[in-house]
């Protein structure tokens, strides 16, 4: 199921496993024509344009066991999150180039003060980053590319995702089970919705074919994002390293 430890632990991303509980729904029939879908996947893409252009609030959830709450100004260079289970977690504020993180988890040769990291050995996939495209704490972009079904009707979108090409990097993921992602997985339902002025404002997918659900929603756009730079913070040690990003 999900969790958050040290094999599972950053920037910015959660993890899923294959779902052995009995909460299921059924995947809807989504008549959707390869062109239908290419619409629906483009006016989606266009609903992420914000991610450059304005700053925005980001909660993700995966089974209400992992969270995730994060705030990013991607043109003046602040962010901050909060990745959350069990009670545990860590946290996280970029600064322009500068990267503090701190975290309550037992891993091996690192304490609990603020740390504040060499961004040059942060793992490639999960590089925080200002950069255009690059600093997207929902993952979105990863999910529309998941999508192999969808109709557009208004603000809605609807149609089905496959759960094992969502990859890995920040936001929602999914890692196969003991017994690898169920077959059903491939076309698992989503919907998603648009506000009135063409934004992405969430990516719902529902418990079913044996995986967990998992929610993305954007808001507070354009709200201003205070971040501030911890005092104290020692510089990140050698151990740390090799547990950021995501473990089996």
């Amino acid at each position: 199921m999900a969790a958050i430890s040290a094999g599972v632990l950053l920037l910015l991303g959660c993890s899923a496993g294959a779902w052995t509980g009995d909460e299921s729904a059924p995947a809807p029939t989504v008549g959707a024509d390869a062109t239908t879908t290419a619409k629906a996947i483009e006016l989606l893409k266009s609903g992420t344009k914000f991610i450059d252009r304005a700053s925005f609030r980001v909660d993700v959830d995966i089974a209400s066991q992992v969270t995730t709450l994060a705030h990013t100004d991607n043109v003046n260079k602040r962010a901050d999150a909060t990745i959350s289970a069990s009670g545990r977690g860590i946290e996280i504020r970029m600064i322009g180039t500068e990267i503090f993180m701190k975290t309550d988890l037992d891993l091996p040769g690192v304490g609990h003060e603020w740390m504040n990291l060499d961004p040059a050995r942060v793992p490639s996939d999960f590089a925080l980053s200002f950069a255009p495209g690059k600093n997207d704490p929902g993952g979105s972009a990863r999910l529309i590319n998941a999508i192999v079904t969808a109709r557009a009707d208004g603000y809605d979108v609807a149609g089905t995702i496959d759960l094992t090409r969502v990859g890995r990097g920040n936001g929602i993921n999914f890692r196969p089970g003991p017994d690898g992602f169920p077959d059903a997985a491939r076309s698992n339902p989503f919907r998603a919705t648009l506000d009135a002025d063409g934004r992405l404002v969430s990516f719902l997918i529902p418990a079913a074919n044996g995986m967990p659900s998992a929610s993305l929603r954007y808001s507070d756009f354009g709200a201003a994002v205070d971040v501030a730079r911890p005092h104290g913070a020692v510089a990140a040690p050698d151990a740390l390293y090799p547990q950021l990003g995501l473990g089996g």
